[in-house]
């Protein structure tokens, strides 16, 4: 049975309105494409999957699933953004409990857009010494993008859009859309 929410086309979330993206098909057949290559990368392993909070649990908690290698995961919550932008101002709000000292380490995040928030949790990361560390982004805005690391396990690259759903949020609202959205335009 489908439900209406899952029918929309369109979305209000506050006082915008968001057009569909990108349909949960799609994102499940994406994240199982990650999940197969971090499989192959990791065999043998067992990495700590450290999500970024508040955007990346659901990618985080659907990419563990689809995991066929031991795994351990944890979360960090750092953000940067303010209404429909992100800042260079990193608040780290939530940090790592656990030893990486020699662990394989993979980041699990929404979305990176400009870099800034991923930049600074690397440095801090590093000072904790890894035995590697790479990074699973859902989204890539890769024409916001200013810092200078790549992405290891990249779903989607996404021109410069605001976009909801699926973990992705406009001041906190709109995360539990199965699809993703982009602003409409037209409203604005």
């Amino acid at each position: 049975m489908v439900t209406p929410h899952e029918q929309a086309t369109r979305v209000k979330v506050r006082d915008k309105f968001f057009r569909l993206y990108l349909q949960k098909e799609k994102i499940d057949e994406i994240v199982n494409g990650l999940a197969a290559r971090i499989d192959q990368d990791y065999s043998g392993k067992t990495p700590l999957i450290l999500g970024i909070l508040n955007g990346a649990f659901i990618f985080a908690s659907d990419l563990v699933r689809k995991l066929h290698i031991p795994c351990e995961i944890s979360f960090v919550k750092y953000s940067s953004y303010h209404g429909l932008e992100s800042s260079e101002e990193i608040n780290r709000l939530i940090g790592l409990n656990e030893g990486i000292r020699g662990r394989d380490v993979i980041i699990v995040e929404d979305i990176v857009d400009t870099g800034f928030t991923m930049a600074q949790l690397l440095t801090d990361l590093k000072n904790h010494e890894p035995a590697s560390l790479r990074i699973a982004s859902f989204c890539f805005k890769t024409e916001a993008f200013r810092e200078n690391f790549s992405i290891d396990y990249c779903g989607l690259e996404i021109p410069k859009l605001f976009v909801v759903g699926y973990g992705l949020d406009y001041d906190g609202a709109g995360r539990n859309f199965p699809d993703i959205y982009q602003l409409d335009e037209s409203d604005v």
